[in-house]
Protein backbone atom coordinates (compact mmCIF):
# COMPACT_ATOMS: atom_id res chain seq x y z
CA UNK A 1 0.00 0.00 0.00
CA UNK A 2 2.76 2.10 0.68
CA UNK A 3 4.70 1.97 -2.56
CA UNK A 4 0.93 2.73 -4.47
CA UNK A 5 0.35 6.11 -1.86
CA UNK A 6 4.10 7.13 -3.00
CA UNK A 7 3.44 6.08 -6.85
CA UNK A 8 0.23 7.94 -6.62
CA UNK A 9 2.18 11.32 -5.30
CA UNK A 10 4.98 11.33 -7.46
CA UNK A 11 2.76 11.31 -10.39
CA UNK A 12 0.52 14.40 -8.85
CA UNK A 13 3.77 16.34 -7.92
CA UNK A 14 4.65 15.92 -11.20
CA UNK A 15 1.10 17.13 -12.13
CA UNK A 16 1.65 20.27 -10.20
CA UNK A 17 4.87 21.01 -11.06
CA UNK A 18 3.86 21.20 -14.82
CA UNK A 19 0.85 23.47 -13.75
CA UNK A 20 2.20 25.87 -11.50
CA UNK A 21 0.60 24.52 -8.62
CA UNK A 22 -2.77 21.81 -8.54
CA UNK A 23 -5.53 21.09 -5.94
CA UNK A 24 -7.64 17.43 -5.82
CA UNK A 25 -10.86 16.06 -4.95
CA UNK A 26 -11.40 12.31 -4.54
CA UNK A 27 -14.57 10.67 -5.47
CA UNK A 28 -15.60 7.17 -4.81
CA UNK A 29 -15.92 4.91 -7.88
CA UNK A 30 -17.53 2.03 -6.35
CA UNK A 31 -15.05 -1.66 -6.79
CA UNK A 32 -12.53 -0.08 -8.73
CA UNK A 33 -11.44 2.38 -6.31
CA UNK A 34 -11.08 6.08 -5.95
CA UNK A 35 -10.75 8.91 -9.01
CA UNK A 36 -8.11 11.76 -7.77
CA UNK A 37 -9.06 14.84 -9.74
CA UNK A 38 -6.76 17.33 -10.32
CA UNK A 39 -6.52 20.99 -11.13
CA UNK A 40 -3.87 22.84 -12.25
CA UNK A 41 -3.68 26.26 -11.01
CA UNK A 42 -3.31 27.17 -15.22
CA UNK A 43 -6.80 25.79 -15.59
CA UNK A 44 -5.40 22.09 -16.62
CA UNK A 45 -6.55 19.30 -15.62
CA UNK A 46 -6.45 15.60 -14.88
CA UNK A 47 -7.46 12.51 -13.04
CA UNK A 48 -5.76 9.48 -11.52
CA UNK A 49 -7.27 6.12 -9.94
CA UNK A 50 -6.46 4.64 -6.79
CA UNK A 51 -7.54 1.09 -5.95
CA UNK A 52 -9.09 2.37 -2.50
CA UNK A 53 -10.33 5.83 -1.21
CA UNK A 54 -7.62 5.63 1.90
CA UNK A 55 -4.96 5.09 -0.51
CA UNK A 56 -6.38 8.05 -3.02
CA UNK A 57 -6.50 10.15 0.25
CA UNK A 58 -2.87 9.16 1.57
CA UNK A 59 -1.33 10.25 -1.47
CA UNK A 60 -2.99 13.80 -1.78
CA UNK A 61 -1.74 14.25 1.79
CA UNK A 62 1.48 13.22 1.07
CA UNK A 63 1.60 15.08 -2.32
CA UNK A 64 0.73 18.27 0.08
CA UNK A 65 -1.43 19.92 -2.14
CA UNK A 66 -5.91 21.30 -1.34
CA UNK A 67 -7.95 18.71 -1.02
CA UNK A 68 -11.68 20.03 -1.61
CA UNK A 69 -14.72 17.62 -0.59
CA UNK A 70 -16.91 18.51 -3.77
CA UNK A 71 -16.21 19.76 -7.07
CA UNK A 72 -18.07 22.37 -7.29
CA UNK A 73 -17.86 26.16 -6.65
CA UNK A 74 -14.47 28.09 -7.14
CA UNK A 75 -12.64 25.11 -7.52
CA UNK A 76 -14.69 24.12 -10.23
CA UNK A 77 -14.08 27.21 -11.72
CA UNK A 78 -10.95 27.09 -11.92
CA UNK A 79 -11.11 24.29 -14.73
CA UNK A 80 -9.97 25.46 -18.32
CA UNK A 81 -11.54 23.92 -21.05
CA UNK A 82 -10.56 23.59 -24.24
CA UNK A 83 -12.07 23.29 -28.12
CA UNK A 84 -11.57 19.60 -27.84
CA UNK A 85 -13.47 19.32 -24.72
CA UNK A 86 -16.57 21.39 -25.78
CA UNK A 87 -16.65 19.28 -29.18
CA UNK A 88 -16.68 16.03 -27.27
CA UNK A 89 -19.14 17.55 -24.65
CA UNK A 90 -21.51 18.45 -27.65
CA UNK A 91 -20.96 14.89 -29.18
CA UNK A 92 -22.19 13.53 -26.20
CA UNK A 93 -25.33 15.77 -26.11
CA UNK A 94 -26.04 14.74 -29.28
CA UNK A 95 -25.10 11.18 -29.50
CA UNK A 96 -21.98 11.57 -31.07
Amino acid sequence: MADKVAKLAKQINAFAKSHGGAEAQVAYIGQRGARIVLVGEDGGWGDLVAPTYEIAEQAVEKAGITRHESFDGEFAAKVTTSEYEWKRMAGIQIGG
